[in-house]
């Protein structure tokens, strides 16, 4: 497990060419679990990006695929220009991601890979945007304006089955290939990340999760645990206890984001000194 970044309020976000901008507030957390005895999940928190990674492989390499994805995003940091990157910078930080993975695990008859999924600051047309992408299955979550749902798609086996219509959404993850990814960073495979554009707004809210959360809560107690009036930190705990409560059968790692406007800046009178 590695984890990178720490948890924040009222960090504000400028806004080229405007004076008045944006504060962000974040916090990410993660578990082993009830079950495992090793976490391979890693995370990211500090913008510009934002990531979680699930890791799979034996011998430990799970835990350094994820770890991989996590450090080759953090690199990305400098290369921001006033506190922004782009979504090409990230496509090449996951290809180089998935050959170091693919060099350290070549004596590993299975591979290893990881799962990915993370949001980064870009400007679209002028705007600031959460540029959302993922690889695998762990998703991301928006919550604005009381509504809820998912931005992202799973690219797993039961996902397709779903999309068929073969399979219930309810009866996912009862199925017993509900474990089965058909994408990852690593496995010697191409990196192809599906990207969502969603435009900064104050009062939104997103949740970047590993499947270790999604296992053990549906959508519907995803979506109270992150309406209630909570801080990130605090909501990022319940989650997670949550988790662990309902049995914890695999990591956990979760991250919550809100987007705040700053309030305007007070005027200075001019007997003022």
């Amino acid at each position: 497990m590695t984890s990178i970044g720490r948890d924040r309020t009222g960090h504000r976000l400028a806004v080229p060419g405007r004076r008045r901008g944006y504060v962000l507030d974040w916090a990410g957390r993660t578990d082993v679990g009830r079950k495992r005895t090793v976490n391979e999940d890693s995370l990211l928190v500090g913008p510009p990006v934002f990531a979680v990674a699930d890791g799979m492989g034996g011998h430990a390499a799970g835990d350094k695929a994820s770890a991989a994805v996590v450090e080759r995003l953090a690199e990305l940091r400098t290369e921001a220009e006033q506190g922004y990157l782009d979504v090409e910078r990230v496509e090449r930080a996951l290809s180089a991601a998935a050959g170091d993975i693919d060099e350290f695990s070549a004596h590993i008859p299975i591979g290893a890979g990881t799962t990915v999924t993370g949001a980064v600051l870009v400007i679209e047309r002028g705007e600031p945007t959460f540029a959302v992408f993922n690889i695998g299955d762990s998703r991301v979550y928006l919550l604005e304006d009381g509504a809820f749902g998912r931005v992202t798609r799973d690219h797993s086996v039961v996902q397709e089955l779903v999309d068929a219509g073969v399979l219930h959404p309810d009866d996912a993850e009862d199925h017993p290939e509900s474990n089965v990814i058909t994408r990852a960073v690593g496995f010697r495979e191409d990196v192809r990340p599906d990207v969502f554009l969603l435009p900064v707004q104050p009062g939104m809210r997103l949740l970047l999760c590993s499947d270790g959360l999604t296992k053990e809560l549906d959508d519907a107690r995803i979506r109270h645990l992150l309406s209630e009036s909570g801080s990130a930190a605090e909501t990022a705990d319940e989650l997670m206890d949550a988790a662990l409560a309902a049995g914890g059968r695999d990591n956990v790692t979760v991250v919550v984001l809100d987007v705040a406007v700053p309030a305007p800046r007070p005027k200075k009178s001019p007997d003022s000194r």
